[in-house]
């Protein structure tokens, strides 16, 4: 069993002309989500994570799992005005627009390993803004982890210097 069997293509989702990569299938499955788990965690470089960061919301599904096995904290990246606390904030660029991520002014601490978690790296702006923000607090980013790359996008230009791990790449 390959874990891209579980990956569904929806045309023109969220708008016309994208092709979107949908995991849903992936999560319904209890041996698929569990072997995808297994392979995200062995992408993980062997140094200490403190902390998984995890971008909302499907980065939220993966990210706890693996904060657990790696014996980290895990941080939630929001959309504006979700989380309860003194936030920072970081505008980026998507392949269909723009938006706004944010996170905790606390949820990372000076010299933090992070993991950044997300399902997919397509254009790599939501990654390079929450790498940001990880550095603005402070926080180092060890890997870039995802489920899929959508290496025709070039989304690691935008993460130059990051080590960057995917299970599947299109």
């Amino acid at each position: 069993m390959q874990i891209s069997d579980y990956i569904r293509d929806v045309q023109d989702f969220p708008k016309e002309g994208i092709i979107f990569k949908d995991i849903t299938p992936l999560l319904g499955d209890k041996t698929a989500f569990a072997k995808a788990e297994e392979i995200l965690y062995t992408l993980v470089p062997e140094v200490a994570i403190d902390v998984v960061v995890g971008i909302e919301a499907r980065g939220f599904f993966y990210g706890p799992l693996l904060a657990k096995r790696l014996n980290a904290g895990f941080v939630p990246v929001r959309k504006p005005n979700k989380l309860p606390y003194t936030t920072i904030k970081k505008e980026y660029d998507l392949e269909y627009g723009t938006d706004v991520l944010e996170m905790h002014s606390d949820a990372i601490k000076p010299g933090d390993k992070v993991l950044l978690h997300d399902d997919v790296l397509a254009t790599g702006g939501t990654a390079a803004a929450v790498a940001a923000m990880i550095e603005e607090l402070g926080g180092e980013v060890v890997q870039c982890n995802f489920i899929i790359e959508l290496d025709f996008l070039n989304g690691r230009s935008k993460l130059p210097g990051k080590h960057v791990a995917a299970a599947i790449t299109y």
